[in-house]
């Protein structure tokens, strides 16, 4: 729009802009044109803002559609070799999981746990992967677009208008060249992502192609100017089509080799492809008819226990993150986590704090970790390293200090460990010196120390705290391996005496077979100087060398350490008996220090019902805390409470920008809370209703861009392409970038966007060409479509579409670039990232210098 086209009132002078489908709703002739723009330029991005909060809403309905399953009962039959095999017989059961991706036990043999002659039951999702990317999730994450076209030619009187078409081709160049860029940086440098579908990003990607070659054509060859019915029709009908044909490349149909093999007995219950099929088993072992796993969250705890001071708490808390992240997750999921980080809300994965954010990196670093019982090292092969104590409180003036690395075990070869600092309440270069250094263990050397260095601020601080972290050097030390306490606190205090000793609780308990009990001994009020104590083990109903390994000894605080753990072995004779308990008793401190309170701790040995007792107090906390990361709310009440609370009511992990967002999106999310929640049918009329509140949505954003164009003089292709485009997409950007670092392909940041880009087409402009069509029709007349500026935006996105999905073959199959469409080598990666902006730089700036005459190509 330009600043000729005005518009006449009642009475008085005649407006700048003309007035568009619902805006202005007051009388502006008379306001300041500079003050007007702005006004109009902050509601674009403040409705932009809502138009996401309502799409969360509509992809959490989609969510709930998406995970129906159906129970299927594997009936177990001997095979000729004696195997057992399981066959179908089928039972539909709707049910919604966490993820949106089904749950299951196990895929074809026994499931452990079950006699033969007992049916196995599994959890198949009724939609098929491929289906619900292209159909549901596809008009989720491309709703605002589709339906911004759909309003503007309704609004019209079913003529053609410039800023959804505009829009949509906006969001395509935006959508292939930037996300992928911003995908391309998101990862660590070396670090790849495959298109694990690649056959159907191929056909998603020629669909894209023809698409927009399909619009050159029917706009500027069959029918210059004007879309006849039959154009519409075919361009609507192409959706169907590209469906079908991206299912048969999904299932092997029509000649095209399967993406995977598939064995005859195997169900397809959930993206399970090539190397990751064994780890996703055994991760989601912890699921059982779609809860958790009592037994294996025995395993996993055990695992977690051996991380020195944490709590069950915390362990349930690391729990839940391990059974969400080892979930394979739609691109919807990632979405609806993106939109939740921009206002504010209830994140739908757990918030851990530094420390279990170390527990559960050194967690998932080990394969041994992954639900398998703890084994004790094997000594006699391996060296193992770890740190002398677990905790290190220091005085803010001590300047440098020691701190002991011992190696224990196998002292014959040389081993080389790296020492890294981590920041707790403590920062580095303001109350520490940063370290990030490999240490060397010389042939039966058995200690190494290094020299940490406190920065002293003389400033007032409450205590502070950081971490360091022990890590093998990658690709050496074959005989080595890290001990339990391969993460130390050092506290920063103000303290100067030798301490006191004290047990950290009066009791613990343990189950028989669980090996061994870790007490833990602190050192309180000072850690100055080498202090030493004695300790011994005292037979109550629980027998030395029956029941347990006691004994005496000696234990030494070394300068600085706060905390130590005494082991004591556990005997399992495996025989049923009641509770029994021995004591531990702390005496003879030496150098100053004196023995606390808690001198004495009684261990008890628990039978099996008790400490089940213990283990479902965790089985509550984990559920409740997966319970909190539902993408969805059940109840009008829980929507609209958690809408109004930062971060959905959990305070305790809130930052001061959540509260910002929650401030500015507090309007919205209250609003769009009033909305039927997406439990109820199923997720359907959650479905119909938000999809109409993102239609009124993208009708107020239509009108806003198109008098923010006319005020600031922006021809509405311009506006479409650039504003529009990038306002609407900027939820997928960063859902694109959390799911590349949450996923083990690029399908659901990269793979998804050519099937988007398609759907884009066929219902975006394939929908409302398609309505006009008829409606002209029916009149007697033609639906024109001025293939002018649009059909050059066409041209340049499909040049530049061409070059960059070449480039993301090339990558996949040259090794310079990491045989992978995104990640690999620095060099390469940043080349691929420069052509891909330039791309769009390139198509944004061309497309703007034809819009106003500057240059002209008549095609």
């Amino acid at each position: 729009m330009t600043h000729g086209n005005t518009s006449y009132y009642e009475w008085g002078p005649p407006d700048v802009c003309p007035p568009a489908l619902i805006l202005p709703i007051l009388d502006e002739r008379s306001w300041n044109l500079t003050f007007r723009a702005i006004i109009y330029l902050l509601a674009l991005f403040y409705f932009f803002l809502g138009v996401a909060i309502v799409t969360d809403v509509f992809m959490s309905s989609i969510e709930v559609i998406t995970s129906t399953t159906r129970k299927v009962y594997l009936a177990k039959t001997k095979s000729k070799k004696n195997q057992v095999v399981s066959t179908i017989s089928g039972s539909e059961n709707g049910k919604s999981d966490l993820s949106g991706n089904g749950s299951y036990n196990s895929v074809g043999g026994v499931v452990a746990g079950l006699r033969e002659d007992e049916p196995e039951v599994v959890e198949v999702r009724v939609w098929n992967d491929t289906v619900a990317n292209l159909t549901l999730m596809a008009l989720g994450t491309s709703a605002p677009e589709i339906l911004l076209s759909v309003v503007e030619i309704v609004g019209h009187n079913f003529e053609s208008g410039a800023l959804g078409p505009g829009t949509i081709v906006g969001s395509a160049a935006y959508n292939l060249l930037i996300i992928t860029s911003v995908c391309m940086l998101a990862l660590e440098v070396g670090d790849t992502r495959r298109i694990a579908r690649f056959k159907v990003f191929i056909v998603t990607g020629l669909f894209s192609f023809f698409a927009y070659i399909w619009l050159l054509v029917i706009l500027r060859f069959v029918t210059p100017n004007v879309v006849d019915l039959w154009e519409a029709s075919v361009t609507f009908a192409l959706f169907p089509i590209l469906v079908f044909f991206a299912y048969a490349a999904d299932r092997g149909w029509c000649g095209l080799s399967a993406l995977r093999p598939r064995n005859k007995q195997q169900l397809e219950l959930g993206p399970l492809q090539g190397e990751q099929s064994q780890k996703m088993l055994l991760e989601r072992n912890f699921f059982k008819e779609g809860k958790l796993d009592k037994g294996n969250l025995v395993e996993f705890v055990r695992e977690v226990k051996k991380f020195p001071g944490v709590s069950d708490e915390e362990a349930a808390v690391l729990a839940a993150a391990k059974l969400v992240n080892s979930q394979p997750h739609s691109a919807v999921w990632y979405r609806i986590g993106a939109v939740r980080q921009l206002t504010g809300s209830r994140r739908i994965e757990p918030v851990l704090n530094t420390r279990l954010k170390e527990v559960y990196s050194a967690l998932n670093e080990h394969k041994e970790t992954k639900a398998e019982p703890p084994q004790v090292p094997d000594t006699d092969k391996n060296a193992v390293v770890e740190f002398h104590a677990a905790t290190v409180a220091v005085k803010e003036k001590i300047g440098k200090f020691a701190v002991t690395i011992w190696r224990h075990g196998n002292l014959e070869p040389q081993i080389r460990v790296r020492v890294k600092t981590i920041d707790g309440t403590a920062r580095r270069g303001e109350d520490y010196v940063p370290i990030n250094e490999i240490i060397t263990f010389e042939p039966q050397q058995r200690e190494k120390q290094v020299i940490v260095e406190i920065v002293n601020d003389n400033k007032w601080e409450p205590n502070e705290e950081f971490f360091l972290r022990l890590s093998l050097v990658h690709g050496e030390n074959q005989n080595a391996v890290l001990g339990h306490l391969s993460i130390m606190e050092i506290t920063i205090l103000d303290d100067d005496n030798p301490g006191i000793i004290a047990f950290e609780k009066r009791g613990m308990l343990v189950k028989e077979s669980a090996g061994f009990v870790r007490v833990p001994i602190i050192r309180y009020k000072g850690s100055d100087g080498e202090v030493s104590f004695k300790y011994k083990t005292i037979d109550r109903s629980a027998l030395s060398g029956r029941d347990y390994v006691g004994g005496s000894g000696t234990i030494t605080f070394k300068n600085m350490e706060t905390r130590l753990l005494l082991e004591i072995p556990i005997i399992n004779d495996f025989d049923p008996e009641k509770d029994e308990h021995f004591e531990v008793e702390l005496f003879d401190p030496t150098n100053g220090a004196r023995i606390g309170n808690i001198n004495r701790m009684a261990v008890t040995i628990a039978n099996d019902d008790d400490f089940n007792t213990v283990m479902d107090r965790l089985m509550v906390m984990t559920n409740t805390n997966i319970d909190a990361l539902r993408v969805h709310t059940k109840t009008w009440g829980e929507q609209i409470k958690t809408a109004m609370s930062v971060n959905g009511g959990d305070l305790e992990n809130a930052t001061c920008c959540d509260y910002v967002l929650h401030y500015f999106s507090f309007f919205w999310k209250v609003l769009f809370a009033l909305l039927p929640p997406p439990q109820i049918f199923r997720g359907w009329l959650c479905f119909f209703t938000s999809l109409a509140a993102i239609g009124f949505m993208t009708a107020i954003i239509g009108d806003i861009a198109t008098i923010f164009g006319c005020l600031v003089g922006l021809n509405d292709t311009i506006t479409a392409i650039t504003l529009v485009a990038m306002g609407t997409s900027l939820p997928d950007t960063f859902a694109s970038r959390s799911a590349v670092r949450g996923c083990k392909d690029a399908d659901s940041c990269v793979g998804n966007i050519t099937g988007s880009n398609s759907v884009n087409v066929f219902l975006g402009l394939g929908l409302p060409w398609f309505m006009a069509a008829v409606y002209h029709f029916s009149k007697d007349s033609v639906f024109r479509v001025e293939a002018g500026p649009l059909g050059f935006s066409v041209l340049m996105y499909s040049i530049a579409a061409i070059v960059a999905v070449c480039l993301l073959v090339l990558r996949r199959n040259l090794a310079v670039f990491g045989k992978a469409e995104i990640g690999g080598p620095s060099s390469t990666r940043y080349l691929s990232v420069f052509i891909l902006v330039l791309l769009w730089v390139l198509y944004i700036t061309l497309s703007c210098l034809h819009t106003y005459g500057i240059i002209t190509f008549d095609f």
